[in-house]
């Protein structure tokens, strides 16, 4: 398989469309055309992973966080960046980023991290805005069945767990075709009406390609008449953070306990007890301390992500616990989850998870 067959499938999941402004997430060094020998998954591409991938004979490493996060100007190994980036070169080994765009989608990063805590009825805590978009079409309303099947084929008409959502309305169209065109309907030079319907669609912003191109396919005019609105509602199914309700209702002790157990923590900072019962979570894969007023808002009893400063744990203003339970110990079961997504799809597909621990961030107990 081809590296650009796998981005594929991985963009198709977590579209680079959905990264955050300040990512950089894709195929970041490589080529596409690259038949892949075997890949090797991390968290973090260091030095150290690259020479695993050497030894293994990997020659593809799927990251989580990019190695490359604004340009290089230099390349000449005077720090850790560019001196990943020179081996991967020097060795052909391609690097690939799944950063944000693997976190703000509802079955990346965050589903992993409520799926631990057994988290149930969860939801987007912060959607994603500007990411919808709506086709308004006109179709001969003989036609407008199996214009708004091709629509939903090519990805639109998908609202939450509903698929196949468009709105009809019939009207009335005219038209007028000169001596150059070839009409479906009418003649040359005279005026035509034609009993229509509207058909309105909502699709992701970035599939507006596709779903023009199946309209085009679809549609039986020569000239096809159509609008594309971008929308402002909040996209629930994209955004920052999750959450969602435990099973059961926990006191704060056993709740950091339990965090403990199953995230596999050495070490949780936490803001004071507050002396109530945990239900309701809010959690944020990596560094989430932005979210933490609408964690507040949403009525969270604890909130769970990692780098909070110190001021920060003010900031929960005894609302809720803040439970930072450190950067690398909240995404390091991505590469599982990545993994988990590859041979679901390719069962084959021959794929290691790196055995180097990235986190530079070390305790003495």
């Amino acid at each position: 398989m081809k590296i650009k067959e796998l981005s594929s499938f991985l963009e198709n999941i977590a579209p680079k469309a959905y990264q955050e402004s300040y990512d950089n997430c894709g195929l970041l060094i490589g080529s596409a055309e690259t038949e892949i020998t075997q890949a090797l998954i991390t968290l973090d591409c260091t030095e150290e992973v690259v020479i695993e991938a050497i030894n293994l004979g990997c020659n593809l490493i799927i990251a989580h966080h990019p190695i490359v996060f604004s340009g290089l100007k230099k390349l000449n190994g005077s720090n850790y960046i560019e001196r990943v980036v020179i081996l991967a070169i020097q060795h052909e080994i391609a690097i690939y980023a799944i950063h944000t765009n693997l976190d703000n989608v509802i079955g990346g990063v965050n589903a992993g991290i409520a799926a631990l805590l057994g988290l149930n009825q969860t939801r987007v805590l912060l959607p994603k805005t500007a990411t919808l978009a709506k086709l308004v079409t006109f179709v001969p309303a003989a036609h407008a069945s199996e214009v708004k099947n091709a629509l939903f084929a090519a990805g639109a008409g998908k609202i939450g767990n509903y698929s196949d959502c468009a709105f009809s309305v019939q009207g009335e169209g005219s038209f007028k075709a000169n001596d150059l065109a070839n009409p479906f309907v009418g003649e040359a030079n005279q005026l035509h009406t034609e009993s229509e319907t509207r058909v309105e669609v909502i699709f992701p912003i970035h599939k507006k390609a596709e779903i023009v191109q199946a309209l085009k396919a679809a549609h039986p005019y020569e000239e096809v008449a159509y609008d594309v609105y971008s929308l402002l509602n909040d996209n629930q199914e994209i955004g920052s953070g999750l959450i969602g309700n435990l099973p059961e209702e926990m006191t704060e002790a056993n709740f950091l306990a339990f965090l403990k157990e199953k995230m596999e923590l050495k070490v949780i900072r936490h803001t004071p007890f507050l002396h109530k019962n945990i239900r309701k979570v809010a959690v944020c894969g990596g560094a989430g301390s932005f979210l933490l007023k609408q964690a507040i808002a949403c009525g969270a009893d604890a909130y769970v992500s990692a780098d909070f400063k110190y001021h920060e744990f003010f900031d929960a203003e005894d609302k809720l616990m803040i439970a930072d339970i450190g950067h690398y110990e909240s995404e390091k079961f991505t590469k599982s989850l990545i993994c988990e997504l590859i041979l679901k799809k390719f069962p084959t597909f021959a794929v290691l998870l790196s055995k180097i621990d990235t986190n530079p961030v070390n305790y003495y107990l």
